[in-house]
């Protein structure tokens, strides 16, 4: 199902949000919107209070748009390790219109927990470090305008 996706100045976008404690069906089907609400708008990665769900759960899929989709779910992620830096150039589907220039970890190790239950752990560089950041900010309630 497609959800509204909140937009700033929404309160609900600066709450710091609570972990998920198990992977139920609801976890299951808020990623499976998350999915379609992101593919919809379009954009390469959507988190939860975006929609109004504040938990801490994102989504992310930076494939290039010729190639098959490969979208990665991240429940509950924490960066376990940063090298280096780079700027990022990003837009924000809360924020429709906004691009700002972010100063980011070049790339990242980051653990979450996956919608088997398991644990996950991804290295990331490039599009991907940088989506998985935003996002995470997103969880923090940090957004965009703010920059870090």
């Amino acid at each position: 199902m497609i959800r509204p996706i909140l937009h700033y100045p929404n309160r609900s976008l600066r709450q710091r949000c609570e972990p998920v404690h198990e992977v139920t069906r609801e976890i299951i089907s808020l990623v499976n919107d998350l999915a379609e609400t992101m593919y919809a708008a379009p954009g390469v990665g959507l988190a939860a209070p975006q929609v109004g769900v504040p938990l801490r759960v994102f989504v992310v899929d930076v494939t290039p748009s010729d190639k098959e989709a490969f979208l990665r779910v991240f429940i509950n992620p924490e960066i376990v390790h940063r090298t280096g830096s780079a700027d990022s150039l990003e837009g924000c589907l809360s924020l429709p219109g906004v691009n700002k220039v972010i100063e980011r970890s070049a790339g990242i190790i980051v653990r979450s927990i996956g919608l088997d239950g398991d644990p996950v752990e991804l290295v990331a560089d490039g599009l991907l470090s940088f989506a998985i950041q935003h996002e995470l900010d997103h969880l923090d309630g940090i957004l965009l305008t703010q920059g870090r």
